[in-house]
């Protein structure tokens, strides 16, 4: 698998202080916080997005959720003035320091994730994904990590695995979260991004004309009218850069998923070869729907989640996830 590389939004200058001292990024207690530290892998590289500037690159080294986090350093609570809620830090990423920079948005190298921030009107994101040409950039901006991060001393903890349900009696959050299709997202782009699963996948919904070794795998991508949800692109593009453009839909599949994804293929005009929309489950009349717009259908099994009481860890849900074509 290719290395991803993201920028994570920090709230305000004092986190993005104790994120630099520590080499350690945090997650909220909410579906946002659960869903970041479930797309970002080890072996990944991040590099923090605050007031409009890109702060170093540090490579994930590993990963923790902590019981009781709400009382542990370095972050404080914040309590959100318009909902009244108040939210902490139990998902955590050890980070290994490679580069240390601080570069405006507006360099023609963040061009990938300033579009995302511009259409989206600001962050309202933990985190955005970019790609191999921005990660490329940044590992020749700046310089050389040489400083010394601070050793954080969280002695006499425990940690969790977090676990999803479609059970809403079962959620104890931050430990169980209730399936959002966040996750189901998530789930989709980390299964394609093997090079085995996408080529078959390729393969099944018939587009044979690109192979799964040119495609990056990347997540939402905002465009004018909206976002898709999975972005397939030519890493390495020349001359052209074909893509895919991919909706995944817990539900039944309706008809404005079939509009709104034709009218990104519109947008994108002749380098998207393919648009694909993955639900759980397909009428007739989209089928038909489909096969005149030209969009290509996919179903999604987890079987796991027809266990109404169970809850399941997110490595579970991707052992267990098929990818079924739909012939329209």
């Amino acid at each position: 698998m290719k290395k991803a590389y993201f920028l994570i939004s920090v709230s305000n200058r004092r986190n993005l202080d104790l994120c630099v001292k520590y080499a350690l990024a945090g997650f909220m207690n909410n579906i946002s916080g659960v869903w970041t530290f479930e797309e970002i892998q080890v072996g990944d590289f991040i590099s923090f997005l605050y007031g409009a500037k890109a702060h170093n690159l540090y490579e994930v080294t590993r990963k923790e959720a902590i019981k009781g986090a709400e009382s542990l350093p370095p972050w404080q609570p914040i309590t959100f003035q318009q909902s009244g809620r108040t939210y902490y830090f139990p998902f955590r990423l050890y980070l290994k320091p490679v580069r240390k920079f601080e570069e405006p948005l507006v360099r023609a190298e963040f061009a990938y994730v300033a579009e995302n921030l511009l259409l989206r009107g600001g962050y309202r994101r933990t985190h955005f994904q970019t790609d191999q040409t921005t990660l490329q950039a940044v590992s020749q901006m700046g310089n050389l990590w040489e400083e010394y991060v601070s050793p954080l001393d969280l002695s006499n903890y425990e940690t969790f695995t977090p676990h999803f349900t479609k059970n809403r009696d079962t959620i104890l959050i931050p430990e169980v979260f209730q399936f959002h299709e966040f996750i189901l997202q998530s789930l989709v782009r980390q299964y394609l991004c093997d090079n085995e699963n996408l080529a078959r996948f390729l393969l099944e919904v018939g587009i044979a004309q690109a192979s799964a070794e040119i495609f990056e795998v990347l997540g939402e991508k905002a465009f004018p009218e909206g976002h898709v949800d999975i972005l397939l692109k030519e890493a390495t593009p020349i001359g052209v850069t074909r893509k895919i453009i991919i909706e995944v839909k817990t539900g039944v599949a309706m008809r404005q998923d079939l509009n709104q994804l034709k009218a990104y293929t519109e947008e994108i005009g002749d380098e998207c070869i393919a648009a694909i929309l993955i639900a759980r489950d397909f009428s007739p009349s989209i089928i038909k729907m489909a096969k005149d717009k030209q969009i290509k259908l996919a179903s999604y099994v987890l079987k796991q989640l027809s266990d109404p009481v169970a809850s399941h860890t997110f490595e579970g849900l991707l052992q267990d996830l098929i990818l079924k074509t739909v012939q329209t």
